[in-house]
This record gives structure tokens, sequence and C-alpha cells, in this order.
């Protein structure tokens, strides 16, 4: 426990620089220049669901003078009490804070995650937790800040909390309210769903079982879909009394950059964009140069083999083990949205959608390292993602 709370508060320190000007003595504007947000809990509290004026031209919703966001509203509504206590604008100048805070706990649930795993010994789970937080796009979304990224980090902690959860004492009244938030941060994690079924079905060694009283599955099942469904009712309200329609998201309403319009004509989900984004995610690299930092990305997207080359010791895993199967399954049915989706993530390094992936996938590097330990090829994978993501750090205030 000492050492994941000491592991975190490391972390919390290093994503803080991360967002530091040390020229200008502040923190980086960029993610400041989009706090949405804390916009919107101020509007929840006094009873709107739309902004007064936009933050900035794109991703945003002007219908009759009043703008509206297309992003989920749950990272809104998590920070009603802070905004309430402080007001929007001091809210707002904290975002860097807050980001830095949500990125470090990532990191702490994950150390305990792997402890749950059966990760026990200190150097394996020490490097799965550097991979896990500075060699994939946690550092990037991070450094970057803004609202899209702030969503992609509350949904990061809630889905890691749930696979705590999963695999602990599986209540489903808990994994329901936890998917159901998470869903309200990234969509795509609705796919997740199957997932925290499987975790809550009844097992020998369940209470009750021993005395012939096997807990019912269909109960535990209606429980996790009861405790689901304030969120997806929150989530059709909030479309309908924005938009006139349950299914209208604002995705496909909201102002775009000309080359994303192209894009979005084709269809919002469609199998037109997925080798796009397949290249995206698997091919895309960046150009070399001889002067500092070396790579030089295009904001469109780069290969997870480049950034996050650590990743691949999740094919390590035991597969006749359930839980790599069932893990693996999931972590490729969350991103099939994604990869469907016209948007590709820009502006990104990386594919930062890989995140509402990436808890499943790093509980597979967990249930590897449990098995094998993290040898020094494993170690090495690790280290170059790393030095990619770092780079990023400076691409993060640099890239525009």
């Amino acid at each position: 426990m000492a050492v994941g709370i000491g592991i975190t508060l490391v972390a919390f320190v290093a994503y803080l620089c991360a967002c530091w000007d040390l020229s200008a003595g502040r923190f980086y504007g960029f993610g400041v220049a989009r706090p949405d947000y804390f916009y919107l809990a101020d509007a929840f509290l006094h009873g709107r669901t739309w902004l007064e004026q936009a933050l900035g031209p794109f991703d945003v919703v002007s219908i009759d003078g009043r703008v509206y966001l297309p992003f989920a509203p749950f990272p809104a509504l998590a920070l009603v009490p802070l905004v309430a206590a402080v007001g929007p604008v001091v809210a707002a100048s904290w975002e860097p804070i807050l980001n830095a805070g949500l990125a470090a706990a990532t990191v702490g649930l994950c150390w305990a995650l792997l402890g749950r795993l059966g990760v026990f010994a200190m150097g394996p789970r020490f490097w799965l937790a550097i991979l896990f937080g500075f060699s994939t796009a946690i550092l990037w979304v991070t450094s970057r800040g803004g609202v899209w990224h702030t969503g992609q980090l509350l949904a990061t902690v809630l889905t890691l909390l749930a696979l705590l959860e999963s695999f602990g004492r599986r209540r489903p009244l808990v994994l329901g309210l936890l998917a159901g938030a998470a869903f309200l941060c990234r969509a795509p994690l609705l796919l997740a769903l199957p997932f925290y079924a499987w975790a809550v079905l009844p097992r020998p060694g369940d209470f009750g079982w021993e005395g012939g009283r096997h807990p019912s599955p269909v109960g535990r099942l209606v429980v996790l879909a009861l405790a689901f469904v304030p969120a997806l009712t929150v989530s059709l309200w909030y479309n309908a009394v924005r938009f006139g329609s349950p299914l209208e998201s604002g995705y496909a309403l909201a102002a775009l950059p000309a080359f994303l319009e192209a894009q979005r004509a084709k269809g919002l989900f469609s199998v037109a964009h997925l080798w796009m984004n397949l290249d995206y995610f698997l091919l895309h690299v960046p150009r070399i140069e001889a002067a500092f930092p070396f790579l030089r990305p295009d904001g469109l997207g780069m290969s997870v083999l480049i950034t996050s080359p650590g990743l691949l010791g999740a094919a390590l895993a035991d597969w006749r083990d359930r839980r790599s199967w069932a893990l693996a399954i999931t972590a490729a049915i969350v991103l099939v949205p994604s990869l469907l989706y016209y948007g590709g993530g820009w502006l990104q390094y990386g594919y930062r959608y890989f995140l509402d992936s990436l808890p499943f996938v790093i509980a597979l590097c967990g249930l590897a390292a449990a098995r094998r330990g993290v040898g020094w090829t494993w170690k090495l994978l690790i280290t170059a993602g790393l030095v990619v993501n770092l780079i990023g750090v400076y691409w993060a205030h640099n890239l525009v």
C-alpha cells in the first residue's frame, strides 16, 4: 500500500512537470484554453445544458445562440462540487493539476490491479506501472490537456476501478455504477459491459456456494443491468433535451475543420474510415530528423508499436486462462467504434482512442508478468516507448 501511494505521488509530480512551462513560470496554455467541462459544470449548476459562449471554434454545436458540447457529461457532473466551491474561472485554471491528479491515479490503480492479478514482485510491478503511465498516450493527453483529454483520463480511472472490482469482490451494483460512469465519459466503453457481466457470474467459493445455495446468476446480472440503467437514462435524456433525439449526441452536428467535415460526410461511423484508423493505430510513423527532438509527428497518429511497444508483452499471458481471453476480446471490441469513427483522434501523438482499451491490455500484461516476470527484452521495449513518449511531452506544447 505504502509503495503504491509513493509511486502515485511521484507520478503526480512527474505529470505536473510535463504540464509546466519553465521559461514562462506557468502551466502551458493549450489545455487551459479549452476547459469546457468546467463551464459545463457551471451551466449544470444554473439549470442549463449549454454554454453561453464557445471556448473554441471546433467541437461545439451552436443552436439559436446556445453552445452545446458533443462530449459525454459525466466529467462535468464530477466537477460540479469544485466549480460550486470556487467558480468556473478559478477551477478551469487548475485543469493541468486536475489532469495530473487523474493521470497519477491511473498509475496508482494500475499498481493495485497488478497486485490483484498476482504480480507481487516489486520489480515487474514497477516496470508495468511505468509502461502504463509513461509509455502510452496517458502522458500525451495529460501534458496536452483540454476537454477531450480530461474525459479520457477520467474514463481510464473508472475502468481501472471496475477491473479492480472485477478481480476482487465482483459486486454487481458497484460494477454497474462504475461501468455507467465510464460510459458517460467515453461511449465506446458501453461495449465493456459483457466483460463485467462475465465477471459477476457466480463461481465456486462465492458466499453461499458451500452451503448448497448457489448464488443466482440471473439475479446478479439483473443487479448489474439495473445499476447501469441510470447512466443510460441520463445519456438518452441529455441528448433528447439538447437535440430533440435521444440518439443524437451532437458529434454529427459539431463544427469541424474542413478536412474533418469531408471525413464525416462519409459517415459518422463507417467502414470507409477503417483503413485510416488502422493506419493511425498500427502503421503511421513520424518523420526522423537530425535535430532535437529527433521525431516530428504530423498530429494525425502514430503506431502503437512505436509509442507503446511494451504492450506486446500482453501476448505472453496464459491463453489457457479464461481471464486472458475475456480481457483480449474486450480490448478488441471496445476499440471497434473508434476504428470506424471519422475523427481519427486528431490532434494526437500515438492513437489516443486506444486508451479506452488500455486498462484491459495492461491487465493482460499483468497476467503475463505474474506468469513469466518481466525479462530484459520486455524492459527494453518499455524503455523505448518511454523515450518516445518523453519526446511527446515536447510536442504536446509545440504541435498545432
